[in-house]
């Protein structure tokens, strides 16, 4: 009989967040797997930054202006420590549902007031948290608020359907984050994106923007992709701009959403969704398709040269602080002195 591979249904949450307010936002995230639950997903992608929400006041005020900087105050007292009762929630309602939930939320250094991760947090559908994903470089503005991810997130999570991974916003056109991917044979990737992209004369609105990166990603990688991107809600369209050209940009459904499902040839497998539609985006995938792409192109394998090409990885984040070793030992010394006390 020889191997099978499985079949199950994959999902975007599109759907407005909670702005900057991290206890409505859980909740809402909580209803959306509990929704994915009952129209039986077995595994859920979620935007960037769904809890609490993307810092995409930049795109409209000065980074030291006192509406930015009350935001970015405010995006810190909102943000997730991991663990943390936040993430306690999101796992039971994963468990409660049975689905398996990548979702986006702002990370912080358990007790620290001064950095916070841009990251997909990996939960298996027994509400373990399996890994997470912190973005590896921010994206302009982002770098405001948000620190690089350690080499030690740049890889696959396990699943029940075999391996998961994530990427987020603009790292997904990474080649050198793609070629992990595929070297770790990923079956289902989560492209996480934010609200929208900046507004910028000549340059793609995130619908068009998402949906030629996610084919890509699904072409190189040879996995489905499940793009997962965000909307913009009245309450930030009202708190955003700053000028009446800013609100009507804000109001037009195709500057914001584009989730899509993508299958490992490159393909849409679903329709898009713009910005005004909210819901559960699912499709019915069969994993046998990512082994017949890879008999084509295998980028970690048989279509690849390592004597030519090689990619090392350093899966080891580097301290910050690093103590010499005198200083070690009269660290060791004092704490021997004050332990005799």
């Amino acid at each position: 009989m020889g191997d099978s591979w499985p079949k199950l249904r994959v999902a975007a949450a599109q759907a407005g967040t909670a702005f900057l307010d991290r206890e409505a936002a859980v909740a809402r995230a909580c209803e959306l797997i509990a929704e994915a639950g009952t129209l039986g997903v077995d595994l859920l992608g979620f935007a960037e930054n769904f809890i609490p929400g993307h810092p995409v006041w930049y795109y409209f005020h000065p980074a030291f202006s006192p509406r930015s900087m009350d935001m970015a105050t405010a995006l810190f007292a909102n943000s997730v420590e991991i663990p943390g009762p936040q993430v306690d929630a999101l796992c039971a309602a994963a468990a409660a549902a049975r689905v398996f939930v990548v979702i986006g939320v702002t990370e912080r250094r358990a007790s620290t007031t001064g950095t916070l991760y841009n990251t997909q947090l990996f939960i298996d559908r027994t509400g373990t948290i399996v890994g997470r994903h912190q973005k590896l470089m921010p994206t302009m503005s982002e770098r405001l608020v948000h620190t690089g991810g350690g080499g030690d997130s740049q890889r696959t999570w396990p699943s029940e359907f075999g391996p998961v991974s994530g990427l987020i916003c603009g790292e997904n056109s990474n080649p050198l984050a793609q070629a992990v991917i595929a070297s770790q044979y990923s079956r289902i990737h989560v492209a996480s994106w934010p609200n929208h992209f900046k507004p910028t004369p000549g340059f793609p609105d995130m619908p068009e923007m998402s949906l030629l990166v996610a084919r890509n990603v699904a072409y190189t990688c040879k996995c489905f992709v499940i793009s997962a991107c965000g909307i913009v809600t009245a309450e930030m369209a009202e708190r955003l701009p700053a000028t009446d050209a800013d609100r009507a940009w804000l109001r037009e459904p195709a500057r914001s959403g584009g989730s899509v499902i993508i299958d490992p040839r490159g393909v849409a497998i679903t329709e898009t969704w713009y910005g005004d539609r909210e819901g559960i985006l699912h499709a019915d995938i069969d994993l046998e398709l990512t082994v017949r792409a890879r008999l084509v192109h295998d980028f970690g394998g048989h279509y690849n040269r390592p004597d030519v090409f090689h990619l090392k990885v350093n899966d080891a984040p580097p301290p910050l602080v690093s103590l010499s070793d005198n200083q070690v030992a009269d660290w060791r010394a004092a704490s021997r002195v004050v332990s005799s006390e």
